[in-house]
């Protein structure tokens, strides 16, 4: 198992408490970053919104790309996975901008492709923002002339979406073919497109009966299209981790308590202009990406005992959120990885 972590560009990841204690600074997540890779964490997802999804509209966040490429200056083995919208970006220039990243950190860029769902935000910014299936078939040209950029001399594409006419990209990205190009989606488009032209899927927190089997269903789409294996499958799970259970259980009831907060503005435009798999309650939204299903509540042991189950479902990069992050990620690095490789060590022997 690899473990990652969200990069808290919202300044934490709960929308009924207004002060983690993890601000929205660079000087936040760099320091988080450079302790992570020493902890054993992987990778780092740099989630790309505009507008504060978390907080409300009006609180700070960071920008995606801008800060992935600071990052990539100031670590050393941390993997840097930028999310990426093909409704606010010129394909030619990201896959510019990709392999210029990967340069700077030595061939550890990788993007996740990200289809939009917030129409206030597309408003507001002055991105692309079309009906669901439409999104999803943009974001298939936009991978296809990223590519071809990054693997021909001379690289020309005719599509209903984007043109472009004996381009050069120079130099190539350090990763070949390509930087690892992730995805999630639950849609029957957004799966279709995903197991085509995505090197690696990831996915909202599920049960890990939900998770084992959307991770079998992808793996039969790859393979009917005669495609090389999936080169990763990740989830994203929020993590309480305590002493005692009881402890864990009051965390969870404080975090979970739905209040008029700004923060939940974009439910209504999240569940509107998303093709969910589960219906998603005001309160899961408390905490993102459904983050809460895996159930990685409880003490070190407990939590253990989850993550081998996700693994053992095929599960191969958790992508990690807790607050506030940084005391969290130390504890979790300390009291939780040690235990995971101590149960699967006795379970194998």
């Amino acid at each position: 198992m690899r473990y990652g972590f969200w990069l808290p560009v919202f300044g934490g990841w709960l929308r009924n408490v207004e002060d983690e204690g993890m601000p929205a600074t660079f000087d936040y997540v760099r320091r988080l970053a450079q302790a992570a890779e020493q902890w054993g964490y992987s990778t780092t997802l740099v989630a790309e919104l505009y507008l504060n999804d978390i907080k409300g509209p009006h609180a700070d966040t960071m920008e995606a790309w801008t800060t992935a490429a600071a990052l990539a200056a100031v670590t050393e083995k941390l993997e840097i996975m930028a999310a990426v919208r093909p409704g606010y970006h010129n394909p030619a220039v990201t896959a510019k901008m990709a392999a210029n990243i990967d340069q700077i950190s030595c061939g550890r860029f990788t993007l996740n492709v990200v289809s939009a769902w917030w129409e206030e935000e597309a408003r507001q910014y002055g991105g692309i923002f079309t009906a669901h299936d439409e999104r999803y078939d943009r974001t298939r040209e936009f991978v296809e002339v990223m590519r071809g950029l990054w693997t021909e001399d001379e690289f020309s594409y005719e599509g209903k979406y984007y043109r472009v006419e004996k381009a050069h990209l120079f130099p190539k990205p350090v990763q070949r073919p390509n930087p690892r190009l992730y995805a999630g989606g639950e849609s029957e488009r957004g799966k279709d497109v995903i197991s085509s032209v995505c090197d690696a899927y990831v996915m909202h927190g599920g049960t890990v009966e939900e998770v084992r089997g959307k991770i079998q269903e992808m793996k039969e789409r790859r393979a009917a299209k005669g495609l090389p294996p999936f080169a990763s499958f990740g989830m994203a799970a929020y993590v309480i981790c305590r002493d005692t259970e009881e402890e864990a259980q009051a965390e969870l009831e404080r975090i979970t308590t739905v209040k008029d907060a700004e923060g939940y503005v974009s439910f209504k435009d999240f569940v509107s202009h998303s093709q969910l798999e589960l219906q998603l309650r005001l309160q899961d939204y408390s905490v993102s990406n459904r983050g809460l299903r895996p159930g990685f509540v409880g003490t070190p042991d407990q939590i253990a005992e989850r993550i081998l189950a996700y693994e053992e479902a095929g599960v191969d990069l958790l992508l990690l959120q807790c607050s506030p992050q940084y005391e969290e990620m130390e504890r979790f690095a300390r009291d939780v990885m040690p235990r995971v490789e101590a149960l699967r060590a006795a379970k194998e022997a």
